[in-house]
């Protein structure tokens, strides 16, 4: 008796997509085998996202054919795409902030009983008994805007799944999450695929392809490059092919003088206490140099960069700058000329940038006072600042006059980071600036760190990718429970070190390395 081989799950024949001039997807062809975890590769701009949509129903291919299941389907809506069992958790987080957790889970549409009424009782069982089925702790009733990132990519995660979805796709899920939570996502992806769901899945961090699919296709300006066995190509292979040459060193030469040979701080803490976590935190952070600051989820690090730059209260303690203490009720007092303090945060799309303000308009928001002649802008120079500072950060010339909401993520990070160089911060307070990020604007991030650092600026750096602070930073400053767990210097700092602390397991004065 003759056996047939299952019909992919996906199948991409040929698919294009052109916004204007630009192509973000050419010609492109691959296929998912079903219940298989299949990684989409590329850097920013090389069409995932994309290819994200037009399977999510957001847009439409201009040519080719998308299959679902070996046959051919039109997906012209979202509504197309959940009809075909596909459902879609995306980076660019969809939760409603004012709404609650449960009023998040039932959208777009929620069950309805006689005459259309809302069973909410029993509808709010369900999603808990969901919940717990994942492992998630997380109150129903909580506005969804008062959780941190991670919670609400983990919830994003969970309305995907919810509607019990044939095919899943993840956009970036790990670029919110870090330590257990990665762990929780490899447990969701590995129960799925158990249960013949497949799943495709967005990410930069090649560890994570490797732990959790079996499968790859790698795209660069809009065109397929490779695809097979994730086992088939070595993690050099992946960078040559993703971005189209070699990387022959990933991170720059660190300096390597000892923090006693730099100047004195020039931000300084003392016993700082801020926000729900931070507590009696000590840290000198000097020109010329990278601070790394390691820890887990929640651990105070948030608390920590907020108050250095007047965006959260401080409790106790205090904050120095050139050794004179400050007090930074608003941002607006970090940017006063004499301090000039920088913050790229968390989330750049809610909090780093203005996605419908041009990149001219990003760059100077903060000293646009400078700019400013009789209550006017001088146009002229403040494009010339701009377009200067895009030209060091490498941003194309046309985001000084195009939203930023239109380039891709690695982009609008780097237009993010250029509004503090236009502001001529000498202090820059990082919080995991890699986020989401492909690997080649990484690497131009990582010498655009460095080069500020060489040039005098100090670098307050934060990062859930424990290899970055390992090979980015001159010392390494470790919080447990909101608490300094370690000091790290020269050749201590290593990820089994930094990781031992961050879980607690090194006594709050330990210091491993040259004095601190």
């Amino acid at each position: 008796m003759t056996r047939f081989a299952p019909a992919p799950a996906i199948t991409f024949q040929s698919v294009s997509k052109a916004f204007g001039a630009t192509k973000a997807v050419s010609e492109v062809s691959f296929s998912v085998a079903p219940g298989a975890a299949h990684a989409l590769l590329g850097e920013n701009g090389a069409g995932k996202s994309t290819t994200m949509k037009l399977l999510s129903g957001l847009i439409v291919p201009d040519s080719g054919d998308i299959l679902i299941d070996g046959q051919a389907k039109r997906l012209a809506s979202p509504r197309d795409a959940h009809r075909a069992g596909i459902r879609t958790a995306f980076q660019e987080l969809t939760l409603v902030r004012d709404l609650s957790v449960l009023d998040n889970m039932l959208l777009p549409s929620a069950p309805t009983g006689w005459l259309g009424t809302l069973r909410r009782g029993a509808v709010a069982e369900r999603v808990a008994a969901h919940f717990e089925r994942l492992d998630m702790r997380v109150d129903l009733h909580a506005e969804a805007g008062t959780l941190d990132l991670a919670m609400r990519q983990k919830i994003e995660i969970a309305r995907a799944l919810y509607r019990d979805p044939r095919i899943l796709l993840l956009d970036e899920p790990t670029s919110a999450l870090a330590g257990g939570d990665v762990d929780w996502l490899g447990r969701i992806i590995a129960d799925a695929t158990g249960r013949n769901l497949t799943v495709l899945f967005i990410s930069h961090r090649m560890p994570e392809v490797r732990a959790f699919c079996q499968s790859m296709t790698i795209l660069r300006n809009g065109r397929h490059i490779a695809d097979g066995a994730v086992s088939d190509f070595s993690d050099d292979q992946v960078v040559e092919l993703i971005i189209g040459r070699s990387l022959d060193q990933t991170f720059p030469p660190r300096s390597g003088r000892p923090a006693a040979s730099l100047p004195p701080p020039v931000l300084e803490t003392r016993s700082l206490c801020a926000g729900p976590k931070l507590r009696d935190v000590v840290l000198q952070l000097r020109p010329g140099e990278i601070l790394g600051v390691a820890a887990l989820q929640g651990m105070g690090q948030l608390d920590l960069f907020s108050a250095c730059f007047g965006a959260v209260p401080v409790s106790g303690g205090e904050i120095r700058v050139d050794d004179r203490p400050v007090h930074l009720s608003t941002p607006a007092d970090a940017l006063h000329p004499s301090l000039r303090i920088g913050f790229l945060p968390e989330d750049r799309k809610t909090q780093g940038l203005f996605l419908k303000l041009d990149g001219t308009t990003n760059a100077s928001l903060p000293v646009v006072d400078r700019f400013t002649r009789g209550g006017l802008i001088d146009e002229t120079a403040e494009r010339a600042a701009t377009e200067a500072v895009f030209s060091v950060v490498d941003v194309s010339p046309v985001a000084s006059f195009t939203e930023a909401g239109a380039f891709s993520g690695g982009n609008q990070q780097k237009i993010a980071i250029a509004k503090w160089l236009v502001a001529e911060s000498r202090i820059l307070l990082l919080f995991d600036p890699t986020r989401g990020i492909d690997v080649g604007t990484k690497h131009q991030l990582y010498d655009l760190m460095r080069a500020f650092a060489d040039a005098g600026g100090a670098v307050l750096f934060h990062s859930t990718e424990i290899p970055e602070l390992v090979h980015l930073s001159d010392r390494v400053v470790v919080l447990y429970e909101g608490r300094v767990a370690a000091r790290l210097e020269t050749d201590a700092i290593d990820e089994r070190a930094i990781m031992g602390a961050a879980l607690g397991g090194a006594s709050p004065a330990g210091v491993i390395g040259a004095a601190a």
